[in-house]
């Protein structure tokens, strides 16, 4: 792949290890960084895409996926960047596999969340009626990312929100002792609440709902 390959060397010879030390402490060392920040990384990016587009247009997809197995944090941020620009309203139904091991792959917060909103959450608006068992599959998966992605994958559909299926995630979760779950129960809730925020005040007082879930989901009440 032209793309890719021309990609990852303009990266290369723009790091910064001086960039990169402190990139890496912030994720908690998780993942390696060529130490490059978001906009110069998206400026390349934009660089690069421009004399490849024909390529790209016909290999998002798998272009995505390898970027993605790449270890510099850079390219996944790179590889999400190129499939929500291009896969935007034109998901097919078996996109959904591609999302999932872009979940499970080199997972934490920062690609998580963006998959989750952006890719899962348009997926399943496009596809409403995949939305039960899918959500189904993740939420009862041994994998905290995908249970993560089931309970704030509607925070861009705003008033859309489907508050029945919500609160579902959140009682099949509110007892769990991960802090990435308990976090996404009351950031979910706490989205919500800008739209309707009696359901959400109501919601959170008739629940035995952890701590920080509970805090987060009535912050703006």
């Amino acid at each position: 792949m032209e793309f890719k390959n021309e990609l990852i060397k303009l990266l290369q010879v723009n790091s910064n290890n001086e960039l990169a030390v402190p990139m890496e402490n912030y994720l908690k060392n998780n993942f390696t960084f060529f130490g490059i920040k978001t906009d110069k990384r998206r400026a390349f990016l934009k660089l690069v895409y421009e004399k490849h587009k024909t390529e790209i247009k016909e290999n998002y997809r798998t272009i995505t996926w390898e970027l993605f197995q790449e270890k510099e944090r850079e390219c996944h941020h790179c590889a999400i960047d190129l499939i929500s620009k291009e896969i935007k309203k034109k998901f097919v139904l078996n996109d959904i596999a591609l999302i999932e091991k872009l979940i499970i792959t080199n997972s934490w917060w920062d690609t998580v969340d963006f998959i989750a909103k952006y890719l899962l959450g348009g997926y399943l608006q496009q596809f409403p009626n995949e939305t039960f068992p899918v959500i189904e599959q993740f939420s009862n998966a041994e994998n905290i990312w995908l249970n993560r992605s089931a309970i704030i994958f509607q925070l861009s559909y705003k008033e859309k929100t489907n508050f029945d299926l919500l609160k579902s995630e959140c009682e099949k979760h509110k007892h769990s002792t991960e802090f990435f779950i308990q976090k996404a129960i009351g950031w979910a809730l706490r989205d919500y609440s800008r739209f309707n925020p009696k359901a959400v005040k109501g919601y959170v007082a008739s629940t035995n709902l952890k701590p920080l879930s509970k805090k987060e989901a009535l912050r703006l009440l």
